[in-house]
């Protein structure tokens, strides 16, 4: 409820700048062009995900995963960070935040093992592991655009070392921090069915289709929203009760679209040349740091969203658009609020029954972020 009420707010603020003139009426029409289609599509992966889910199809992936762990935490760990890895690059690191999350938890349980670390784990590499494609993360489909508007595979071939090295250096913490609750070995149990195999194979098909479509070239938002129309069919038959209002995620829109909005409005007073000066400029290993960590501080002030739309105006080219992924996306792993991923997920851990003060995830974040985004940015550096 909060975010919503935030997003009314702030696109009440940014309403009122183009009313007064502050903002534009031709720059607020061109944002509207520019973010339509990535609001479409987070609205159709949010109900292909989530009716999924109520088939079993993530259900009975944990048990496989559980299967195949042996018996040994640490294996079964690294299974569900690469389980964690391929939902955020392909399905979106709020699909991971949302969906995977409580799947890990309840597979540690059924284990018998610390849920800690798994919900670590799908946290940072929600985050952090967001990097690869357009499709992983919100700021990524915005830079699609600012970089020439690449190819999905184009999109990774700039991406590729900085996402590698961003999506292993959490994984390493979480391990060392982690250790001797990963160095055991757990029972494996017995799993159970979905409840409607029809529902279960529709769900499972739909994803088998999706996966490649969104990183075909496509507009992501197509084959997302026909997937979301063929599921919500298939549910309608067999399943109406699934098929609800509540499935479109109407809050994350105008948090989202309020987002943009205000953005707009603050450079039209001035924001970017305050920030030109602090992002600086350059492809220089050094100005490209400088960027990225101005992303990271800025991202977990405000939130990466906002602040990747501040700084996007002073890249001025794909590889400084890339170096600002990797402070807004790796970098946003300290404060609560740097993503809406990490509320999300917070949200999930809590009703779960599941304690990860803020405190104890801040300190981890402040040490894992700054190591990551470094590491990343000179990985970026030396691959172009």
């Amino acid at each position: 409820m909060r975010t919503g009420i935030i997003g009314a707010a702030l696109l009440a603020l940014g309403g009122a700048a183009v009313a007064t003139g502050l903002l534009p009426v031709g720059e607020a029409l061109q944002l509207w062009d520019r973010v339509w289609p990535i609001l479409l599509f987070v609205a159709a992966i949010t109900v292909v995900t989530d009716l999924a889910a109520v088939a079993g199809v993530f259900t009975v992936l944990a048990q496989a995963t559980a299967r195949w762990g042996g018996g040994r935490a640490w294996l079964l760990w690294l299974l569900v960070a690469a389980v964690a890895l391929v939902s955020t690059v392909f399905l979106s690191l709020d699909t991971t935040a949302v969906l995977l999350t409580p799947v890990a938890i309840v597979l540690a349980r059924h284990a018998g093992l610390n849920p800690i670390p798994f919900a670590l784990t799908t946290v940072w590499m929600a985050n952090a592991g967001s990097m690869l494609l357009p499709v992983s993360n919100l700021t990524n489909l915005l830079a699609q655009h600012a970089m020439g508007d690449l190819s999905p595979g184009a999109f990774a071939g700039v991406m590729w070392a900085p996402a590698l090295v961003a999506a292993t250096i959490p994984m390493i913490v979480v391990f060392i921090v982690c250790r001797r609750s990963l160095l055991v070995r757990y029972r494996v149990g017995e799993g159970g069915r979905p409840h409607d195999i029809v529902l279960f194979r529709a769900a499972s098909g739909v994803l088998l289709v999706l996966v490649p479509l969104l990183v075909s070239g496509l507009p992501v938002w197509m084959p997302a929203t026909g997937a979301a129309i063929v599921l919500a069919g298939v549910f309608a038959v067999r399943e109406r009760s699934a098929v609800r209002f509540a499935l479109v995620p109407w809050r994350l829109i105008v948090f989202a679209s309020g987002l943009f909005l205000f953005i707009a409005a603050l450079h039209s007073v001035g924001l970017g040349a305050v920030l030109a000066r602090v992002a600086g400029q350059g492809e220089t290993p050094i100005a490209l740091l400088r960027l990225s960590f101005t992303g990271l501080l800025s991202g977990n002030a405000i939130d990466n969203l906002p602040a990747y739309l501040a700084l996007e105006p002073v890249t001025g080219s794909a590889t400084r658009v890339a170096s600002l992924l990797i402070g807004v996306n790796a970098g946003p792993l300290v404060t609560p609020w740097a993503s809406l991923a990490t509320l999300l997920w917070h949200q999930r851990l809590t009703s779960l029954g599941v304690h990860l003060g803020w405190r104890r995830y801040m300190l981890l974040g402040a040490i894992v972020a700054p190591v990551t985004v470094a590491a990343a940015t000179l990985a970026l550096a030396a691959s172009v």
